[in-house]
């Protein structure tokens, strides 16, 4: 059976351009709403982390890039008084993968990609339905840097992969205009999913107007979706 895989950066539940208020549960019930396969999301806010499985109904595995600096229930209060200016700058960040409830999936762990002195940066990985497993990751930014840590996200989502696993690298990749050896296109942007050993249609750019909601652009990212047969 085919399987829709999505990305998409939330921008700690921010519209573009920012406003006072955030946007996370409209986002991910937006970009679950049709059912896809798997969801891959990059800078969720951390209290958020909890909320996922309500508001996506799939299962929800997520790691910390950056944890809180004002713990609990404080950091979220001084956040909302102007969501689009503080964003994750108190209440932490983190990675996650939906995964339709339909489907096994299975945590294989997560590795930081970033330097020491850089941006905490983290690549998750997740198998999926016994086929696929799913590496989740958000790369800082400037080429070389990029280029650096994705080559870590890869080597452990190859690492982290069975035998006759498909390999799915999947999130925001800070990269634009490459091509990875042995993996399929990337997409127009830095927001990418590159498989290997399956045939997989060609990107998918969210239009802006399909994510547009009461007035506001969700995210500064748009989402990025393929299907894989």
């Amino acid at each position: 059976m085919p399987l829709v895989v999505r990305t998409w950066n939330v921008f700690h539940g921010n519209a573009l351009p920012p406003r006072r208020r955030g946007f996370l549960r409209e986002m991910i019930e937006l970009i679950c709403d049709d059912s896809p396969d798997v969801v891959c999301l990059q800078e969720v806010p951390v209290w958020g982390i909890a909320r996922l499985e309500e508001w996506s109904s799939m299962q929800a595995l997520a790691v910390v890039a950056r944890s809180p600096r004002v713990p609990g229930r404080a950091g979220v209060r001084v956040t909302r008084w102007n969501q689009g200016f503080f964003r994750s700058a108190f209440v932490g960040q983190a990675n996650a993968v939906l995964v339709a409830r339909s489907l096994t999936a299975e945590d294989r762990g997560h590795l930081q990609i970033s330097d020491s002195g850089r941006e905490r940066r983290v690549v998750q990985a997740v198998g999926v339905g016994g086929s696929y497993v799913i590496a989740n990751l958000h790369a800082n930014r400037g080429r070389e840097v990029a280029e650096s840590e994705l080559k870590r996200a890869r080597a452990f989502a190859e690492a982290a992969s069975r035998v006759d696993e498909i390999v799915v690298l999947a999130g925001d990749f800070n990269l634009r205009d490459f091509q990875l050896d042995g993996y399929s296109a990337s997409a127009a942007g830095i927001d990418h999913i590159l498989l290997q050993g399956a045939s997989v249609s060609a990107p998918l750019v969210w239009p802006t107007e399909r994510r547009e909601r009461d007035g506001a652009v969700l995210s500064d990212h748009a989402p990025v979706e393929v299907t894989i047969w």
